[in-house]
């Protein structure tokens, strides 16, 4: 079995914000992009374009309609991949130590070259963030892009998660929560970040930006008809100089 680190002197994570997340998927696209064309194994799809289509994917959008009890019913978009826990079971439970947490950034990763693909981390892990490469046989993951992160040869601005990178709404945010001063760890202070299933004692790194509270809407006033709708307000006649001034303009047409 694998042991975690007492601390990390990072925890590196996402903060995503289900208020402003549209449920493009463009996440999850780049995310199998880079993650199939990067240093580790493809992310492999076994018949992608017939009719049986299955494959692994590292990031995966769900869509929910909620309806408040007092509030109007909306859609939900929902994006998941691995939280890099703190007390990770995926990796307390791994009989090989293929699965294993950085002290120095608290990323949880994946040795595939160790992975028997057993299985037992997906099992263990509440949130089903594990996903068996079809054709690799072996456990894969979301790295946060330790890969990009760290990379000397990308420009500062692209030392990021592809995902959040591309994401069009700006709905996905990177950085280190044991900074009080960095971009996630403000953000989980203004908005009230919350804790995916916080009951399963998993301490999950990455934090949800829970969806601002919708009013209901005023319906517009019905219109007698058409016709009235389109007969313009009457203008108020001016008084003193300025009636003068109308009455004269009136008189020479």
């Amino acid at each position: 079995m694998t042991s975690l680190p007492a601390s990390t002197d990072k925890r590196l994570g996402l903060v995503i914000d289900l208020d402003t997340c549209v449920g493009c998927h463009a996440c999850a696209v780049s995310c199998k992009e880079w993650n199939t064309s990067a240093g580790a194994s493809p992310l492999s799809d076994v018949d992608a374009y017939g009719a049986d289509v299955s494959g692994a994917w590292l990031n995966r959008i769900h869509t929910f309609e909620v309806t408040p009890e007092n509030a109007p019913a909306q859609i939900v978009h929902f994006p998941k991949s691995c939280l890099h826990c703190d007390d990770a079971p995926c990796v307390t439970v791994c009989p090989t130590g293929a699965s294993y947490k950085r002290s120095a950034d608290g990323i949880v990763l994946v040795d595939e070259d160790m992975c028997i693909g057993c299985g037992l981390c997906a099992w263990a892990c509440p949130y089903g963030a594990r996903e068996m490469d079809p054709v690799e046989n072996v456990m894969k993951k979301c790295t946060l892009c330790v890969d990009r992160i760290y990379s000397e040869t990308l420009a500062e601005e692209d030392r990021i998660p592809a995902c959040v990178r591309t994401c069009p709404s700006s709905a996905r945010h990177f950085g280190d929560f044991n900074d009080p001063e960095s971009n996630v760890s403000q953000l989980v202070a203004e908005r009230g970040g919350i804790d995916l299933m916080p009951e399963m004692g998993t301490s999950p790194v990455n934090k949800y930006l829970p969806p601002r509270p919708k009013i209901h809407s005023q319906p517009a006033a019905p219109l007698a008809n058409v016709a009235s709708a389109r007969v313009p307000a009457p203008v108020p006649k001016a008084d003193g100089f300025l009636g003068w001034l109308d009455a004269a303009l009136d008189k020479l047409g």
